[in-house]
């Protein structure tokens, strides 16, 4: 059984059990998070779409911890102009790890 969910403008694919890397959440570790928005739940041959969303079908998990990832260079530059502009920046997430898919 997997699930289609929406969070932090990306949709992820998720299974019971299973740990997903997501935009960063406001919650503690070690709390409960349910994601609403479920575009789609699949059970072996039965498969049901939302139109957009599925009513009353709800994800749960547990967030395991905040982190960021790895760092990624930004660079401006302007050839013949002596502009170079470089920073870096690192996304931070939160893993969670999906306990139920609960449908109604």
């Amino acid at each position: 059984m997997y699930a289609v969910i929406a969070t932090g403008g990306k949709q992820y694919r998720v299974e019971k059990n299973g740990t997903l890397r997501v935009e960063l959440l406001d919650a503690e570790a070690g709390s409960t998070v349910e994601f609403n928005e479920v575009l789609m739940v699949a059970d072996g041959a039965n498969v049901r779409i939302g139109a957009p969303l599925l009513a009353g079908t709800t994800v749960t998990a547990t967030v395991e911890m905040h982190g960021q990832g790895e760092k990624k260079p930004i660079v401006k530059f302007r050839r013949r102009k002596h502009y170079l502009r470089m920073k870096n920046h690192r996304q931070k997430y939160t893993l969670v790890k999906i306990t139920d898919i609960l449908q109604a």
